[in-house]
């Protein structure tokens, strides 16, 4: 997927759909978790209501509905030859 694909603004018109009459803004934004990783919550406002999304950044820089999966620790073991 391309890198423009994954930009806030793609998202934000793929999954609310902003009509001309629609207002979209940002109405909240920080960082999460121990990395501090960034996160906006982005709302469309219409006549008919409205609807609000958040969106998590992704260390490769890109934009996502999903946060980040949280680093674990791991451990690797080798069998010896015998």
């Amino acid at each position: 997927m391309n890198i423009a694909e994954k930009s806030l603004r793609f998202l934000v018109e793929k999954w609310l759909a902003p009509a001309p009459t629609m207002r979209i803004r940002v109405v909240q934004s920080g960082r999460m978790g121990l990395r501090k990783r960034r996160y906006v919550r982005v709302e469309a406002s219409a006549a008919t209501g409205s609807r609000a999304i958040f969106f998590f950044r992704h260390d490769d820089g890109s934009w996502c509905v999903f946060p980040p999966a949280i680093a674990r620790p791991a451990m690797m073991g080798y069998r010896l030859a015998a």
